[in-house]
C-alpha cells in the first residue's frame, strides 16, 4: 500500500502534466501535506476544497480518495500515472470562453462549485450551444434589495446586448405568476411596461459579495446613474447556476465591447480589463476634514482607483467616492495623523490635492491591509481605465 501512495506523490510532482496544481483551481498542491486528493475515474488532481464539490457530483461522475489517507490499489494508481491534470484539461476545457471567470483559490464557494459542475457535470465547454449567456440576451426572476425598504424581492430582468441595456420590472403579478410556473416570457408584452431602471451595459459592473448580502449567491451591481453618481444594487438567485449565468452575461458583454474599442488587444490582455473584484472592503472610523470631530464608523470599498464609503454595508448609494490618483497629482498614504488631529485605534492618513482623509483601523494588520492597497495604486501609473 505504501508503494502506491509514494507512486501518486511522483505522480503528484509532475509538472509536465499540471499534476502539482489542482485540475480546477490551479493552487498548488503540497506533496508534504495531507490535503492532497484525487478523482481517480477522472485522472485529476485536487485540493481539498475542490474535491469536496466533487464529492457533492457523485460517484457516477467523479470518485474521489485522499492520496495520503485513503486506500489505493494497483488499477486506481496506474489509471492516475496515464492521465493526469493536462489531458483533462484538453477534454474538459475545450472550449472555455474568454470571458468565463476560472475559479482561484480565494474566490466565492459559487464560481468554484459552478465552474466544477459547468465542466464535469453539464459539458458546457464541450458544445457551445450550452454557453446559452453568449447569446448577448438574458431573462429571469432575481431577488432584489429594496433601496428604501431593505426587503429582498423577486424582480424581472432582461439583459440586451442590442440595446446595450439591463432593466428590470418591479410589481408584474402576471410576469411572477407565468414566470415561476415555468410558462415562456413574451418579450412584446414586458416591453409595453415601463421599467423601474435601465442600466447602460458598458456602465455596468458586477462582482460577487455573497458575505455582504448574507447570501451564498449575493452579487452586487454598480453603475454611475444619470447624474454620475454611484449607484449600487443588491441581487441573489436561489440558484448558483443562474447567478453565475447572469455574471458571466455581464462578463460577456464588457468583453464584447473591449474587443470593438480595443481591437488590437489579445484575448489575454482583454480578460485582464475585465470586472474585477473590490480590491478591499470592510468597517473604518474618520472623522472629518477639521480633524476634531469624533470617529463615525464608515463601511469602506476599494474599486480600482474609487474609494466609497457607506453608512451601511448595503446602502444604495455611497457617502462620498474619491477618487485616487498618483504620487505626482499629490496623492499620498501615510501612517498615523498629523500633530493636531485626533487620533484613535490604528490610524492613516490618506492625502489628496483637496482634502486629507483621517482614517483608523481596529487592528494594526487591517491597517496595513488597508495602506498596501491605497499606496499599490498612488505608486502605479493612472490609466483612465482605472476609474
Amino acid at each position: 500500500m505504501t508503494s502506491y501512495k509514494n507512486r501518486l506523490l511522483e505522480c503528484l510532482k509532475n509538472e509536465e502534466l499540471g499534476n502539482n496544481i489542482c485540475a480546477d483551481c490551479t493552487v498548488p498542491l503540497n506533496t508534504d501535506g495531507n490535503d492532497n486528493w484525487a478523482s481517480y475515474n477522472l485522472g485529476v488532481f485536487l485540493c481539498v476544497n475542490c474535491a469536496a464539490i466533487h464529492r457533492m457530483l457523485g460517484a457516477h461522475l467523479s470518485r474521489v480518495k485522499s492520496i495520503q489517507l485513503d486506500q489505493w490499489n494497483r488499477d486506481q494508481v496506474e489509471f492516475m500515472e496515464c492521465h493526469g491534470n493536462a489531458p483533462s484539461w484538453k477534454y474538459y476545457e475545450h472550449i472555455v470562453p474568454p470571458c468565463y471567470r476560472r475559479p482561484q483559490e480565494k474566490d466565492p464557494q459559487v464560481l468554484r462549485e459552478q465552474w466544477i459542475r459547468a465542466k464535469y457535470e453539464r459539458l458546457e465547454f464541450q458544445d457551445v450551444s450550452k454557453q446559452t449567456y453568449l447569446t448577448g440576451k438574458k431573462t429571469g426572476m432575481l431577488f432584489k434589495r429594496g433601496r428604501d425598504d431593505r426587503r429582498f424581492l423577486p424582480r424581472f430582468f432582461i439583459l440586451d446586448e442590442e440595446k446595450n441595456s439591463l432593466v428590470y420590472y418591479t410589481k408584474n403579478d402576471w410576469l411572477t405568476k407565468r414566470f415561476s410556473r415555468g410558462s415562456s416570457i413574451d418579450d412584446h408584452k414586458m416591453v409595453k411596461k415601463t421599467p423601474k431602471a435601465s442600466i447602460p451595459l458598458y456602465k455596468l459592473k458586477a462582482v460577487f459579495v455573497p458575505d455582504k448580502i448574507g447570501n451564498p449567491n449575493g452579487v452586487q451591481l454598480l453603475y454611475k446613474d444619470a447624474d454620475s453618481s454611484m449607484r449600487n444594487l443588491y441581487l441573489y438567485s436561489d440558484s448558483g447556476k443562474e447567478i453565475v449565468e447572469w455574471y458571466t452575461a455581464i462578463r460577456n458583454a464588457n468583453y464584447n465591447m473591449m474587443k470593438v474599442a480595443y481591437p488590437d488587444r489579445s484575448d489575454k490582455e482583454l480578460q485582464n480589463g475585465l470586472l474585477n473584484d473590490f480590491s478591499r472592503e470592510g468597517w473604518l472610523c474618520k472623522t472629518g476634514p477639521k480633524g476634531k470631530e469624533g470617529y463615525k464608523k464608515r463601511w469602506f470599498t476599494l474599486d480600482k482607483r474609487n474609494l466609497h464609503y457607506y453608512n451601511d454595508p448595503l446602502d444604495a448609494f455611497p457617502i462620498k467616492t474619491v477618487a485616487v490618483g498618483g504620487k505626482s497629482d499629490h496623492f499620498a498614504c501615510r501612517q498615523n495623523v498629523p500633530p493636531g488631529i485626533l487620533d484613535q485605534g490604528f490610524s492613516f492618513t490618506l492625502v489628496t490635492p483637496d482634502r486629507e482623509f483621517y482614517l483608523s483601523a481596529e487592528t494594526e494588520t487591517e491597517r496595513k491591509q488597508w495602506m498596501d492597497a491605497l499606496c499599490r495604486l498612488v505608486n502605479a501609473p493612472v490609466n483612465p481605465q482605472d476609474y
